[in-house]
């Protein structure tokens, strides 16, 4: 268990409760991405599964995940069915997409789960309740640090699809989930607006931006405009300063783009394959992912 220089009396609460558990404390916050890779670089298995601390796994998870990776060797990061926590007929995620326009999505979020989504190959698994081989995190490197918290395991699925490892979901492994319980509000839509700028600028390459690079900017430039409108609010402020900082970091992304693109193992027809239409998220919640 890593942790994040908590101060609510969590460490004292595992080494009590559960002293079997190595607890990898952390002398300052080092968001999502910092605590997720110290996490990982603790742990010694062949699969390394990342667990939110607001979510609680039914009592089959690990057998389901081992499972989907014993019966697919192709795949290097296995997606949970992900329900919600008060509401565990409801759909937080079967798996994450990401659309040609540039935008990543919860598949089936908000839906009632009626066993609609079968196991299959999916863009990437939400961080919240992932699983990733030992030898794909080797080879492609962990979370994206600069990241810090948001679209970091977006951002790692980009990686893997690029780099030949495919993505499953499977509904057997159940985890319920308490959707943004340590984190969300103004600091989730700064991270939201600036690290999607990251992703798309490290990972989609370059014959996608001239395909999709028109839609991907009306929508990022409509996302600024309902900003801009609701600038009252504490999030509509934030996630303009998001997008402000991605654009500033544009060099960075650019140094970081032609090292990612340089490692790409499979053809452009594949990538642009697996950019997928969302037709199953509500019109109330059009946004982005969930976390």
């Amino acid at each position: 268990m890593a942790d994040n220089a908590s101060h609510d009396g969590s460490q004292a609460f595992v080494r009590e409760r559960y002293p079997w558990v190595r607890l990898v404390e952390l002398p300052d916050n080092r968001g999502f991405t910092g605590a997720g890779n110290a996490g990982i670089q603790a742990a010694t298995g062949e699969i390394v599964a990342l667990l939110n601390n607001d979510t609680e796994v039914d009592s089959h998870w690990v057998e389901a995940v081992v499972d989907a990776f014993q019966r697919h060797p192709d795949v290097g990061l296995v997606a949970s069915k992900m329900l919600l926590f008060d509401q565990r007929d409801t759909l937080h995620t079967a798996g994450d997409g990401f659309t040609p326009d540039g935008r990543p999505y919860n598949r089936g979020v908000w839906q009632k789960d009626v066993d609609q989504y079968p196991e299959g190959y999916v863009f990437s698994a939400c961080g919240g309740s992932s699983a990733y081989r030992r030898v794909m995190l080797d080879e492609i490197g962990l979370l994206d640090d600069d990241l810090f918290f948001s679209l970091e395991d977006i951002d790692l699925g980009w990686r893997a699809q690029l780099q030949g490892w495919r993505a499953l979901y499977t509904p057997h492994a159940i985890v319920y989930h308490h959707l943004s319980a340590t984190g969300g509000g103004a600091t989730a839509s700064y991270y939201d607006g600036r690290n999607l700028l990251h992703v798309l600028g490290k990972n989609l390459p370059g014959p996608l931006w001239r395909k999709y690079g028109g839609a991907i900017l009306r929508r990022q430039l409509g996302q600024a405009w309902d900003a801009m409108k609701a600038w009252r609010g504490a999030a509509a402020r934030a996630r303009l300063r998001g997008l402000l900082r991605g654009v500033l970091d544009i060099p960075h992304i650019l140094q970081k783009r032609r090292i990612v693109q340089a490692q790409r193992r499979v053809s452009i027809e594949y990538i642009d394959s697996i950019l997928t239409v969302d037709t199953a998220t509500p019109a109330a919640h059009p946004g982005s992912k969930v976390s």
